[in-house]
This record gives structure tokens, C-alpha cells and sequence, in this order.
């Protein structure tokens, strides 16, 4: 499934609108429907929005079934 079908799915579920999301994201709307349209995130930009969401990822490797939890970490703000 690709990473905006489980978004939107996810989305759906909490009840949540583009609008709602891209806020909490701090960006405009209309990127984020562009994102979720084409299907054009970046690995961390999926993580850092399950884990808006309340979600996370994880990565289970097949022979020893070790779990991985992926989770996003902001970027250290700078002081100027």
C-alpha cells in the first residue's frame, strides 16, 4: 500500500481533514494535498506524519524477527 493510501486511511479513522494535518505540520494545505496526491514523501516526511497521527513504523527483519521502531526526531532548533 503506498504511503498516501495509508495516510489518507489513517486520516479518515481519526477524522482528521488535510487542513487539520498540514497545521499541525506547519505547512499550507494545498502542499500537503499535492503530497498525498502524487504520493511524493520522503521517508522521514512519513514518519514525522504517523507519528503526528499517533502512529508508528517499524521494521522487522525476517530471520530473527527483530523489531526496529522508527521514529521521527525533530531537527535541534539553532540559536541565532
Amino acid at each position: 500500500m503506498s504511503a498516501s493510501k495509508v495516510i489518507k486511511q489513517i486520516m479518515v479513522e481519526r477524522d482528521l481533514s488535510v487542513k487539520d494535518l498540514a497545521l499541525e505540520m506547519n505547512i499550507k494545505p494545498q502542499v500537503l494535498s499535492n503530497k498525498l496526491y502524487r504520493d511524493t514523501f520522503t521517508y522521514n516526511d512519513y514518519i514525522k506524519i504517523v507519528n503526528l497521527l499517533g502512529c508508528t513504523v517499524q521494521t522487522i527483519t525476517n530471520d530473527t524477527r527483530k523489531v526496529f521502531v522508527n521514529e521521527y526526531v525533530p531537527a535541534a532548533k539553532t540559536e541565532q
